[in-house]
């Protein structure tokens, strides 16, 4: 069976002011989400579901999946705040979505197989999509082995300013063993370092660092149920706690339950971090069409 590729799209209608912004980055108008459908199709994946809210939903069956009606299956799923467990209530001041890993929650109906998950809005490559395709593929029947792609971190820097990375340290296995977070990462003196107060830390060019580009098997999903609800008992009070991927990752990683490999991938990273990284990625996408990685009009 192929892996699903689950796309995390419940923040795009606010992210762009609407789905009528979605920005067409390619010549043919096409945005960084086209390219990772068509990436993940040519490297083995069998079926798309995006996680969206209802607010936008006419719009992104309109505007968005029609696109892709004779490419590949298509399902959508939905998050929404007030989507919690039985015994639990919204909080009436709680704006703020519940993070990543709730958004993965909202496919355990229609995910049987091993999938993987996505941004929306990044550009991971086709080297990528390949990779994780073929270890998927590997995890059929299997459960607590997941996986990540480990992106080298000197292929994700923005030429514009800093950036937010999680950097991950691995076991001899090449299983993960912690990410940590460091807030202000760019190229310093010729070297990529990391700020932390005054101090300067260099970084190793290829230390893998987790873009958000992870594998799952279905087993996944239970372990996110009941460990929601704990985390929904420990933050009672926090209408800005969120349940991240990182989270729910760490916490099978320290009590042993689940091994994580990280998958080196030669990819390049991108995405508009900052307004001035825009032609930047208009750039680099004519130069991969030129290369000839990528037809000029992907569907």
């Amino acid at each position: 069976m192929k892996p699903t590729l689950f796309v995390l799209a419940a923040g795009m209608g606010s992210r762009y002011g609407g789905l009528k912004q979605l920005d067409g980055l390619g010549p043919n108008g096409e945005t960084i989400m086209d390219y990772s459908i068509f990436d993940a199709v040519r490297g083995g994946f069998g079926k798309v579901v995006f996680v969206i809210r209802h607010t936008f939903e006419n719009d992104f069956r309109d505007k968005i999946i029609k696109k892709y009606e004779n490419i590949i299956p298509v399902e959508l799923v939905f998050q929404e705040l007030d989507y919690l467990p039985e015994g639990y209530n919204l909080n009436p001041e709680r704006v703020k979505p519940w993070g990543t890993n709730h958004a993965v929650l909202m496919g355990k109906d229609v995910i049987k197989e091993p999938f993987a998950v996505i941004n929306a809005d990044d550009f991971y490559g086709r080297e990528s999509f390949a990779i994780l395709a073929d270890y998927l593929k590997k995890l059929e029947g299997k459960k607590n082995e997941y996986c990540m792609v480990g992106y080298r971190i000197c292929n994700t820097l923005s030429e514009n300013g800093s950036v937010a990375r999680g950097i991950c340290e691995t076991d001899s296995k090449e299983n993960l063993t912690s990410v940590v977070e460091r807030t202000h990462i760019e190229r310093h003196e010729g070297k990529v370092m990391f700020k932390e107060g005054e101090t300067w830390t260099e970084v190793a060019e290829n230390a893998p660092v987790s873009m958000n580009m992870w594998g799952f098997t279905p087993d996944y999903f239970k372990y996110s149920e009941n460990y929601f609800t704990t985390f929904l008992q420990e933050n009672a009070d926090n209408i800005k706690a969120e349940f991240f991927i990182p989270l729910m990752v760490n916490e099978l990683i320290q009590n042993n339950t689940a091994t994580v490999k990280v998958l080196d991938t030669p990819s390049k990273w991108f995405g508009v971090t900052y307004a001035q990284d825009r032609q930047s990625v208009v750039d680099k996408i004519n130069a991969l069409i030129e290369k000839g990685d990528y037809p000029a009009k992907l569907f």
